[in-house]
């Protein structure tokens, strides 16, 4: 059995290289002591809250990493941790102020250094489309998974079952989805309907559509090693993670308006997070704890339900990371508990 070092060398050392440059960044700001120990204070807040909101976005991954082949897991270790951290954390509110405001990507990254008040209200501006979004690709995401024909364990009996039996209905979870999210229009204020719903839609077809490609991929459609090895599988790793991500990075701006602070902080959350994915595949944790998939799960829909509920009023991201983790500690002691009565036979 490997050590946690193993796992958690890299997220150790991005700890303590991303730690001092907060100390530095810091100095450069506020060019006093105490404003340094701020901004590496804000950078360990922001790196447990990631690990927090994105606990469950580890054991979902680790489920469908299981099923890759170890090159493309290695690919999702190394290519997969620079989208988060440089793509999700530093690009995407970028690219959001680079929209919203209409302008090109260097005063994008002016305004982020030199009028950080200014760069945090423009992505502040942008929170429906962002919540519209990340909302329904996680509720497909979480709906998907409970409502399978195929699904055979159940941590909630009485209603896990009757969500299986209803896979017969073709669409199901599509159909909800979008009730869900007219709903939302329809008691949305008048200036944000448009800008939710067309989000929402997208977040629904972008669900569909790297489902579709991943399937056709996966399934050998494409004669190359490299595309049966995993790439759809790690295409969907990549969306979901993005989708995560978006609550961490919106949040992220209640603490500290410094993009570059927010980019420290959560890759240090990121780091870890994907070490927890690595650690879960290698130790075999998700069929050891029978029920800690399903708390994941559960945990992604109290989550995308938060996001549309973002959009109409106030809902602190404490609020939703304690859910997921109250979810996910469940789970845990459920299956242990499964286990005490069902122990393995000897052989």
């Amino acid at each position: 059995m490997r050590s946690a070092f193993h796992f958690f060398g890299w997220a150790f050392g991005f700890t303590a290289i991303g730690l001092m440059l907060a100390l530095w960044l810091g100095f450069v700001y506020e060019h006093t002591f105490s404003g340094a120990m701020s901004f590496f204070f804000v950078a360990c807040v922001l790196a447990v809250l990631e690990i927090s909101l994105s606990f469950d976005n580890a054991i979902v991954n680790a489920n469908k990493l299981s099923r890759m082949t170890p090159i493309w897991q290695r690919r999702f270790l190394t290519w997969g941790i620079l989208i988060a951290v440089f793509g999700m954390r530093i690009l995407f509110p970028l690219m959001i102020v680079v929209v919203a405001a209409h302008v090109g990507p260097w005063e994008a990254i002016r305004l982020a250094a030199t009028e950080p008040r200014e760069y945090a209200h423009i992505i502040d501006g942008a929170h429906v489309s962002i919540a519209g979004f990340g909302g329904a690709f996680l509720m497909m995401v979480a709906l998907s998974y409970f409502v399978d024909a195929g699904k055979e364990v159940h941590w909630f009996p009485a209603l896990e079952r009757r969500l299986s039996a209803c896979a017969s209905v073709r669409g199901l979870e599509i159909g909800f989805v979008l009730m869900l999210v007219l709903f939302v229009v329809w008691v949305q204020p008048m200036q944000e309907e448009r800008s939710f719903l067309i989000a929402a839609c997208t977040g629904l077809l972008t669900f569909l559509a790297v489902e579709g490609i991943g399937q056709v991929i996966d399934r050998g459609s494409l004669s190359s090693e490299m595309a049966r090895g995993g790439i759809g599988a790690f295409l969907y790793l990549e969306v979901l993670d993005a989708s995560f991500s978006f609550d961490g990075v919106i949040g992220a701006f209640a603490l500290t308006q410094n993009l570059f602070l927010i980019a420290i902080g959560l890759g240090i959350g990121a780091f870890y997070v994907r070490s927890m994915t690595v650690m879960l595949v290698e130790r075999h944790a998700l069929s050891e704890f029978r029920f800690l998939e399903h708390g994941a799960f559960w945990s992604i829909l109290v989550l995308s339900v938060a996001m549309f509920a973002q959009t109409l009023m106030p809902v602190p991201e404490w609020a939703t990371g304690l859910l997921g983790v109250l979810f996910i500690g469940m789970s845990f002691f459920s299956s242990v508990r499964w286990r005490r009565a069902n122990p393995e036979p000897c052989e």
